[in-house]
């Protein structure tokens, strides 16, 4: 009799659960755990107890000669019982009852010993069939090559590199179905560093891959059941699963405990959000255990950084890993759609720098500078005078930071930020600055100004000037430097001196590796901060995002 996998609860459990006919919470309890109805209810989900279960049950009706006794046997006797056809010894009715709960116990029995047998048939279907192959139609032909070489197990490790619009993250998730179809002894582990971002990106990943899938004729996706708490794949004929974790809680990636073979796939979304390399190879050190095949796959848009750690990781591969790396133009237009290929033709034209990062995923940082496209020449005064919707932003501050306005247009077409002009100075009293900006003769438009400090606003709006909030709201101060980061900026630094100071000097804080540090620095920035709240109408509106 096979007790494979089985705790002494669990044995207890199932041993107490034939003798009394099926009463899940009274064996529970019997066998000593503290939750007996819940413990019940998640024993009677595992196959090891489950078969268990029906080992017992098939060797006691076989001792007691009612093995011959099947399914509809007892639903005809109890369709006589109901209708008066079955009588005692005596001919009377009384002891019927206890007849029919011994027949409504056997029932219990022979059905988890049916669907035992049942999930078996389909289990053993499985195994043996046929060696399934993904529908390459459904993946752009880049990855054709990638997949050749999956299939012939020629590298453990794959890392897929690309710009928007690669389809690198389809390739990924389509293939994970391939490899367990064909090797029912392993499971899949999908990361990414923060768990609350799996659901609506790689699990719904996983659904649309899944569904392209079924255009095959040869996989059923009925076969696929999709849970939501936890997040979960289960293929139901052998019971191999997909986990979704985060490696913000390790603690939920060293739990998870197999219900057989070993976990075969790991797949990490999003690779440079991880901590770095060391962190990573914990995981996999971690995860990849027992068994003699394994597949990781890696995705990531490559970071602005060329020193980023996810870059360098692979620009310098292993020899177990094969590095691919792809763009939108990889893949059929179709399948990307007119408004993409014109939103990503419209940067190429007007910021190729941008473009080459954002579409053709090329690193084109040199390290910890964010940001990338300034412009530093003379702006003529011919420019100014072209210009035609004007932005400004003034900073709070006082002794030693300083106040902070800056004066400044933007072009829609161009996406192209100009400073116009600037000034500031520590220790300059609020109705003074008011003063200065309306001697410029910049009291034509509106200041935008820090949310912080609202009397300071209250006392430029009674100096005449048209002052009011920054556009403000949950991240915002990221939603706004990243909008930023994204625009080509030009400065004249005879113009604007100080900005031109902060802006080619502004760069990520490093750690003691020297990697730069995700975040924007809170220092030397406020005439940074000043654009900011002069094109925060711009950057806070909605589908403006970075």
């Amino acid at each position: 009799m096979s007790k494979e996998k089985l705790t002494p609860k669990q044995k207890a459990f199932a041993e107490e659960y034939v003798k009394n006919g099926g009463n899940g919470t009274e064996a529970a309890r019997k066998a000593g755990y503290k939750s007996p109805r819940v413990q019940s209810a998640q024993n009677l989900t595992k196959p090891a107890v489950l078969n268990y279960i029906a080992e017992l049950q098939a060797t006691i009706d076989k001792a007691n000669g009612r093995d011959i006794a099947t399914l509809a046997d007892i639903q005809a006797f109890r369709a006589r019982v109901m209708k008066g056809e079955e009588k005692d010894a005596f001919g009377m009715d009384a002891a019927l009852t206890d007849r029919l709960k011994a027949a409504n116990d056997l029932e219990k029995a022979l059905k988890i010993k049916e669907a035992q047998e049942e999930q078996k048939r389909r289990e053993e279907e499985a195994r043996n069939a046929a060696e399934y192959h993904t529908d390459l139609d459904s993946i752009a032909d880049t990855f054709h090559p990638v997949i050749r070489d999956i299939r012939q197990k020629k590298h453990r490790e794959y890392v897929f590199r690309g710009g928007r619009g690669s389809t690198k993250s389809s390739c990924a998730t389509m293939i994970p179905y391939e490899l367990m179809l064909n090797n029912p002894d392993i499971h899949c582990l999908v990361l990414r560093q923060v768990a609350n971002t799996l659901r609506d990106s790689v699990y719904a990943q996983f659904q649309w891959s899944c569904d392209e899938q079924s255009k095959n004729p040869m996989f059923i996706r009925e076969n696929w059941d999709f849970k939501l708490s936890p997040l979960e794949i289960t293929y139901k004929p052998t019971g191999q699963k997909i986990y979704f974790r985060g490696a913000d809680d390790p603690g939920k990636i060293k739990s998870i405990k197999v219900p057989f073979g070993h976990m075969g796939i790991l797949i990490f979304e999003e690779l440079d959000q991880f901590g770095g390399e060391e962190p990573v190879r914990k995981i996999e050190q971690s995860a990849i255990r027992g068994g003699d095949d394994a597949w990781i796959f890696k995705m990531f848009n490559p970071p602005i950084s060329k020193n980023n750690w996810a870059n360098v990781y692979a620009d310098k591969p292993k020899e177990s890993m094969l590095v691919h790396s792809s763009t939108y133009l990889d893949v059929p237009p179709g399948w990307l759609g007119k408004p993409f290929i014109e939103e990503a033709e419209h940067l190429k034209k007007v910021n190729p720098d941008a473009y080459d990062h954002e579409y053709g995923g090329l690193p084109i940082g040199i390290g910890t500078e964010i940001f990338k496209f300034l412009e530093i020449r003379t702006i003529t005064d011919e420019e100014i005078a072209r210009q035609e919707r004007i932005y400004q932003g003034q900073d709070w501050g006082w002794d030693p930071d300083p106040k902070a306005f800056v004066r400044c247009s933007y072009s829609h077409a161009t996406e192209t930020i100009m400073l116009l002009d600037e000034m500031g100075g520590t220790c300059i009293r609020t109705r003074d600055m008011a003063q200065r900006i309306k001697d410029k003769g910049y009291d034509d438009y509106e200041v935008r100004c820090g949310a912080d400090e609202q009397e300071h606003i209250n006392d430029y709006r009674d100096a005449g000037l048209m002052a009011r909030q920054a556009e403000v709201g949950p991240g915002s101060v990221k939603r706004t430097f990243e909008w930023l980061q994204c625009r080509k900026i030009v400065i004249d630094p005879a113009r604007t001196p100080m900005a031109h100071k902060e802006f080619t000097n502004y760069e990520h804080d490093v750690d003691k590796n020297g990697q730069p540090i995700d975040g924007y620095p809170d220092h030397d920035n406020h005439y940074i901060d000043a654009v900011r709240y002069a094109t925060s109408p711009l950057s806070m509106r909605r589908g403006e995002s970075a």
